[in-house]
């Protein structure tokens, strides 16, 4: 029978740095181990590493890497970035891109929309310390709990 816990978050802020979205991947690996996850190991590190390395690649501003462990094995990875810009294909109601076969890039908000049980975006105004941008967000479930 699985225990109840406290929903938990952690927030990483990353320099643009091309080593960041290693040390974030790192970190997530830890943070889901401390917290008996590490099933959601695989999925959950897929998902951070195309909203990091969306981050990374069209912004030139520091981002960061949100986790939000809640109730039941549930789990949402975050990556905010300053830019409000919605990558195509990420909202709610909008199509997926179609990339063309030998592209060799443009599949990354796909791979996360396919293996994340929910995600979404929230897109975020400047106000006060608030530095506005978008927060890409997906929910990842643990199959050992459900």
């Amino acid at each position: 029978m699985p225990t109840v816990s406290k929903p938990w978050t952690y927030t990483l802020h990353l320099p643009h740095d091309p080593r960041a979205p290693g040390i974030a991947r790192a970190t997530l690996r830890t943070v889901l181990a401390a917290h008996d996850l590490s099933s959601l190991t695989p999925t959950a590190e897929l998902v951070a590493a195309e909203l990091l390395a969306n981050a990374h690649l069209h912004t030139s501003g520091p981002y960061a890497l949100r986790l939000l462990g809640r109730e039941s094995g549930r789990l949402t990875v975050g990556v905010w970035d300053g830019d409000p810009h919605v990558p195509p294909g990420f909202t709610g109601d909008a199509a997926p891109v179609v990339v063309q076969e030998d592209a060799e890039s443009g599949r990354g908000l796909q791979l996360v929309r396919a293996c994340a049980d929910s995600w979404g975006v929230s897109v975020l105004r400047e106000l006060g310390a608030s530095r506005g941008g978008k927060l890409l967000w997906a929910d990842c479930q643990s199959r050992d709990l459900v």
